[in-house]
């Protein structure tokens, strides 16, 4: 029969069958929709067939036996291949080649083996050290530097085995770390110090990295290398004399090496250092003190300071090397040294040799200390205290006794001179011409000897201080258990401790401090060096130095001003008291530092017109010098005086001679200014001197700084000069008709006077009685007065209150005419006697001078006797 229907049986099968011919029962099995291999990649159902049936209707269907279908999708490579994580992250360490790094993985969402299997991954991203295999793991091809590159960032890519790759790269980021290093972290190489900015911290944000070494105990020393500045460190850099006074040494110190001057020649010709006061021998030189300047007997108590930097002796054989030596001036068969301090094979001595007395015996005679310090080629301060016969020795403050004394006879008395000598020993007998012997090489400074006196261990430990070092901030805040130690110039700091963040809080508040006000500027090396302890018997960490540097600025330069009053003029009588007069009444001195401002808007083209200011400030003084200008003072009728009382309670000393007078010691401003304005000029033998000059010099650091030069010119008024301004000065300068004038720097103001009418009558009155004094006068004075005139016309200023000794010792005639020099001749007094009023100098005009002289011919026409009285009336005053 026929075939008329297929059925399949199961649940919803997305196939259907169909008949194409009934009588073959051939028939066609088709998807009722799109079938998806990803959804289900096979499906097995049962089909059966059924005929066209019988009976009316064909209902008694027949259906044959059950077939089992199976039916398998084939896919097709739809979809490709994608990332599991979107970005991958990975950390590896320095130095090392890994295996793997780590590994990517993508999938594909085929059903079929062949297109859902990843079957190769490949890096993008071209000349990076790395590599993936076919399981995406990555490794890289080379050791990875930290320092070179600390992040690497690849893309890959995935493939399906039908070759099909990824929509998306993805990336893959490789971050270096560099191999745990135990040291010191967060620290800076370089640190700036700003003079005046007291004490900053060093290294603020340091930390320990011991890699997780098993640390028992942290030994840190920082040391502050200071020893190519100056004598060793930053030092103030006065003359020591002023230092001695500063650190309250007993007076009477003898620089042997001062600053070259018209008083202490002797060092001119060394080679020195201008800023440090150092001077260095180079086994060439040497240098004669002269006589008188140390007494011959030194007794049985002195003391010899000084800085002495030295190196190993040149040549195989080391020579004797002469820092200091009295030895005989001249003398045919005797070369006796008295004493000397020398350096022999890098030892000190000391040699003394008493003169014979009545117990002829041996005696200590030389002294000798082995120091390795001294040919260290560093700076050193040695201080030897001699309280004969014990004689000891202080370096840098430590006391060291001789190691051997040698005893010897002592020194027959003779009428042979001595010669003190500096660097070299003066031999003046045994050889055909006296000649220095035994040079020294190396540098030495601040030599002085004090003779009757010997030093406290307090005031040299003050003498060599540093005015620089390390310090610490907040002590009480050091963490527990940590040990410290300076060293007694604070250039060592020493830290103990077994708590790592101890230390390095402790660490942390480690600073640096310069207490002068001119720092030396430059670079400070700073080491620190560190021991690490650790647990058992591990392996121990070492900990790699700090190498660091202070970098000091320069100070800004100041620029020290004296001023007050140039000129003035005092009768002979003031200048003969007993007390002499005042010189220096007003001075004033005053310190200015230019700084410059920098506005945020500044154009390049305005950097050259920056505004400049200003800026007062205090600082000390070393010394301040009066000189005189011209001939030297005459001891036998004038001299400079200073009240000693005047210096109490102060750091200053004086030193009083024919050139002038010496204030020196290190002291304030203020100070100084009051002890310069106590100095009084006395002449007791007037009538030779009608003017003398002074000039004012102050310093600071040993002339580092320097004032102006001030000049100020004195005039003694004699007998009939002051006499006559006695008169005007009660007459004509009344104070009350004065009034002030403070003239604008650049500028100078015309001053005048002016007078009330209601005393023309009593002016006129002591005008005639004054020109009938000066005609009884003139027959004796004329011939000094023509000579006086002569040589002040010459040398007459414009713009200065020059007295002038001829206006008031000319003869008038009544009956002739005043002429031009006697007019500004009494302008000249009046401007005097104001200045003594006032305090003020001025200057006249040169409109008032033509007016007053028209005025001026104009009355000398009228009445003859009352010339000086209408000339005062038109003088005015403003």
């Amino acid at each position: 029969g026929e075939i008329c229907a297929f059925k399949i049986h199961g649940e919803e099968m997305p196939f259907e069958a169909v008949v194409l011919n009934k009588t073959s029962g051939e028939g066609r099995l088709r998807a009722k929709s799109p079938i998806d291999c990803e959804l289900q990649k096979e499906y097995t159902f049962v089909i059966q067939a059924y005929d066209c049936g019988s009976g009316p209707g064909g209902t008694n269907w027949k259906k044959s036996h059950k077939a089992v279908v199976h039916i398998q999708v084939k896919d097709v490579n739809e979809f490709s291949p994608a990332f599991k994580e979107s970005v991958y992250k990975t950390t590896v360490t320095e130095g090392k080649i890994y295996d793997s790094i780590l590994q990517v993985e993508a999938i594909d969402e085929d059903c079929s083996p062949q297109y859902s299997q990843i079957c190769n991954y490949e890096i993008v991203t071209t000349d990076v050290p790395f590599a993936i295999d076919r399981n995406g793991n990555i490794r890289n091809t080379e050791k990875l530097n930290y320092d070179k590159q600390h992040q690497y960032e690849i893309m890959v890519t995935a493939f399906d085995c039908g070759q099909k790759h990824a929509t998306e790269d993805v990336l893959v980021r490789v971050n270096v770390k560099p191999v745990c290093k135990p040291g010191w972290q967060d620290w800076n190489k370089r640190i700036e110090y700003k003079p005046g900015a007291g004490s900053i911290p060093l290294f603020p944000s340091i930390h320990l990295e011991t890699c997780d070494g098993p640390v028992s105990s942290i030994h840190a020393t920082i040391e502050l290398q200071t020893n190519y500045i100056g004598k060793g460190c930053d030092r103030e850099t006065y003359s020591e004399k002023s230092l001695q006074k500063l650190c309250g040494a007993s007076s009477g110190a003898i620089d042997l090496l001062p600053s070259p001057s018209a008083t202490a020649n002797w060092t001119a010709g060394l080679l020195m250092d201008n800023n440090d006061m150092i001077f260095k021998f180079d086994g060439k030189q040497g240098a004669k003190i002269p006589d008188g300047i140390v007494p011959k007997n030194l007794t049985d108590q002195f003391t010899i300071t000084l800085w002495m930097k030295h190196g190993p002796s040149p040549g195989l054989r080391a020579e004797k090397e002469t820092i200091l030596c009295n030895s005989d001036k001249t003398g045919k068969s005797m070369n006796r040294h008295h004493y000397a301090l020398y350096v022999h094979n890098c030892r000190l001595v000391f040699l003394l040799r008493k003169d014979f007395d009545q117990a002829d015996t041996f005696r200590p005679a030389e002294f000798h200390w082995k120091l390795d310090q001294i040919c260290d080629k560093e700076w050193h301060y040695y201080v030897v205290n001699v309280e004969f016969p014990v004689v000891t020795l202080y370096m840098d403050g430590t006391t060291y006794e001789p190691y051997l004394v040698t005893n010897d006879w002592p020194i027959h008395p003779s009428h042979i001179a001595m010669q003190l000598t500096v660097g070299a020993c003066w031999q003046g007998g045994e050889v055909t011409k006296p000649r220095f012997a035994q040079y020294f090489h190396g540098s030495l400074a601040s030599l002085t000897i004090r003779p009757g006196k010997i030093e406290s261990q307090k005031v040299i430990s003050c003498l060599q201080a540093c005015k620089e070092g390390l310090d610490i901030n907040s002590l009480e805040s050091l963490g527990q258990g940590i040990k410290y130690h300076f060293n007694p110039s604070q250039s060592v700091l020493v830290m103990e401790g077994d708590d790592i963040e101890n230390i390095n809080q402790a660490l942390r508040k480690v600073s640096y401090i310069n207490s002068r006000q001119f720092p030396t500027a430059g670079v400070r090396r700073l080491k620190v060096s560190s021991k690490v302890q650790c647990f058992g018997e591990d392996v121990c960490i070492s900990i790699p130095d700090i190498d660091a540097y202070v970098m000091v600025f320069q100070a800004n330069e100041p620029k020290i001003t004296i001023s007050g009053m140039d000129h003035f003029a005092r009768p002979a009588a003031q200048f003969e008291s007993e007390r002499g007069v005042l010189l220096l009444p007003d001075i004033r001195i005053v310190s200015t530092v230019t700084k410059m401002e920098h506005p945020v808007d500044l154009k390049e083209h305005d950097r050259a017109n920056k505004p400049v200011v200003l800026e007062e400030m205090l600082h000390n003084l070393d010394f301040c010098d009066i000189l005189v200008i011209g001939a030297e003072l005459d001891p036998e009728q004038e001299c400079l005086e200073l009240d000693h009382v005047e210096l109490q309670g102060k750091h200053l000393d004086a030193t009083n001679s024919t050139a002038g007078y010496s204030i020196y010691g290190v002291d304030s401003m203020h100070n100084y200014e009051q002890v310069l304005r106590q100095i009084r000029y006395r002449n007791w033998y007037t009538s030779a001197t009608f003017d003398r000059k002074f000039s004012v010099k102050c310093s600071e650091l040993n002339g580092r700084y320097t004032s102006n030069e001030f000049n100020l010119e004195v005039n003694i008024l004699h007998s009939s000069n002051s006499n006559f301004m006695d008169h005007v000065n009660h007459m004509i300068v009344q104070p009350q008709f004065l009034q002030s004038v403070h003239h604008p720097e650049g500028s100078i103001r015309a001053v005048h006077n002016s007078v009330v009418p209601s005393v023309a009558t009593i002016v006129i009155i002591i005008c005639v009685s004054i020109l009938i004094f000066i005609i009884t006068l003139g027959v004796y004075r004329i011939r000094t007065a023509h000579q006086h005139s002569s040589a002040d016309n010459d040398g007459s200023k414009e713009n200065e209150m020059d007295w002038d000794d001829s206006a008031l010792t000319i003869t008038v005639n009544p009956m002739e005419k005043y002429e031009k020099p006697h007019q500004t001749e009494e302008e000249s007094e009046e401007e005097d006697l104001e200045d003594e009023e006032e305090d003020t100098t001025s200057a006249e005009s040169d409109e008032s001078e033509e007016e007053e002289e028209e005025e001026e011919e104009e009355v000398i026409v009228q009445k003859e006797g009352k010339q000086n009285a209408t000339r005062q009336e038109q003088l005015e005053w403003d």
